[in-house]
């Protein structure tokens, strides 16, 4: 609760909910993370509510805190950022490292570009070519 007694909105991650894999990661993210999160696929959501377009979301997985909006391999680390405990929190550090966060980036975008071929990942996961 913050000091006048609202309670602070949950963090909100929105991901592709056509993505088989997208979908089976955010459900892994549900299960074990320690803070409380609203999870929701970017199809069936408001996103104006977050300050996002369709095309952010689709591009990229989101995740709002408040007024800010970490994206792709930020937004992985921020989830990470966020739980209490310091190992995982210490991963989240590195994964946007000076140095490290180049090689972040890039992992996320080839992840991205093969999320079809990853376990829970579907022939509709398969981004459009640039």
């Amino acid at each position: 609760m913050t000091k006048s007694g609202e309670r602070m909105a949950k963090p909100v991650l929105v991901f592709d909910g056509d993505c088989g894999f997208c979908t089976t990661t955010a459900n892994w993210i549900q299960k074990n993370s320690k803070i409380a999160l609203e999870i929701v696929p970017y199809q069936w959501t408001d996103l104006e509510q977050y300050g996002l377009t369709a095309e952010e979301a689709a591009a990229k997985v989101q995740l709002v805190i408040g007024d800010k909006v970490f994206a792709g391999h930020y937004c992985m680390a921020k989830l990470l950022l966020i739980q209490p405990n310091i190992f995982i929190k210490s991963i989240g550090a590195l994964m946007v490292a000076p140095g490290l966060n180049v090689i972040s980036a890039k992992v996320y975008i080839w992840i991205a570009a093969n999320r079809q071929k990853l376990p829970g990942g579907t022939p509709a996961c398969k981004m459009p070519k640039a």
